[in-house]
């Protein structure tokens, strides 16, 4: 129901939000999108590979060498073929996806707690609060992406844990923006305004009234970051700032097979199609969300 403050004394004052769209409605403009039902497939084929790539890779991607077969072409043994090391490529590719989600999924993670937290704060207080927290944003993202993930990769040593550290780092001010937009457009909502005026304490007002009413907005967000944050960790692996160098990680596989690409094309192609597949598939899934959730977009 929409927010009612009456004069009256004997009134009753009702703060809550206004109704807002089915779910159904929101789930069937999303599933009548035949092209993010193709990524969202691609995605769940992913989280697939990632769970269970210990059955589903023929062999070891690490330890499983053939000697009898270094840089040997896509063949019925090796569908995809072999690296310098005799290793499966297509085993690290399958086990390679556990690695890229598992970097986006926890940085991803990250940044949207951290950015949104303070996107939040920022949005709905106003003031100086807003001022000290968007000029610490402003200064995270007056840097390239990449070159931020690469000073900090510098000073912290190639680690995974680093690399989704800053890959989150990364992300954050892009989260706060997002996050402080929406709560600047909500805090001036009637029923927010109502929610002040019967004394409901702050907390309790960011966490019952705007943040679930700035949620859509942070779940587009996220969704597209995931695509952002794979190619990041990719790049990093790729510049030798990644994972350890034996990882079976699709930058370090692309990396490994670039110099090869006259006399064994497969050791590079196949990882880099595995990006570019990951990356489209969770674009066009946050593509279709954002049109599902815009209110603007619905007929």
């Amino acid at each position: 129901m929409s927010a009612v403050v009456s004069t009256s004394p004997t009134s009753a004052i009702r703060t809550d939000p206004p109704p807002r769209t089915g779910r159904w409605q929101t789930i069937r403009r999303f599933t009548r999108n035949r092209l993010a039902m193709l990524g969202a497939s691609v995605i769940a084929a992913m989280i697939l590979c990632a769970i269970a790539a210990r059955w589903l890779a023929p062999f070891d991607p690490v330890f499983g060498v053939d000697s009898s077969a270094y840089l040997s072409a896509p063949s019925a043994t090796h569908p995809l073929g072999t690296d310098r090391f005799g290793r499966d490529v297509l085993s690290r590719i399958i086990h390679g996806a556990r690695i890229s989600l598992y970097a986006a999924g926890v940085s991803v993670a990250i940044a949207l707690v951290v950015g949104g937290t303070l996107g939040l704060l920022a949005g709905y207080f106003r003031g100086h609060t807003d001022a000290i927290l968007s000029r610490a944003m402003d200064v995270l993202i007056a840097f390239p992406d990449i070159l931020l993930a690469l000073a900090i990769m510098a000073v912290l040593g190639a680690r995974l844990i680093n690399v989704i550290l800053a890959i989150g780092v990364v992300y954050t001010p892009i989260f706060a923006r997002v996050a402080r937009a929406a709560a600047m457009q909500v805090r001036a909502a009637p029923y927010i305004e109502a929610a002040r005026a019967v004394g409901v304490r702050h907390p309790r007002i960011l966490l019952r009234h705007v943040l679930p009413n700035i949620a859509a907005p942070l779940i587009v967000q996220t969704t597209l970051s995931f695509a952002f944050a794979i190619l990041a960790e990719a790049a990093l692996s790729f510049l030798g700032l990644g994972v350890e160098p034996d990882a079976a990680s699709w930058g370090i596989m692309l990396r490994d097979g670039k110099d090869r690409m006259e006399i064994a094309w497969w050791v590079a192609v196949f990882p880099g199609l595995a990006i570019t597949l990951a990356v489209l598939a969770f674009n066009t899934v946050g593509d279709a969300l954002r049109d599902a959730l815009d209110p603007r977009l619905r007929t």
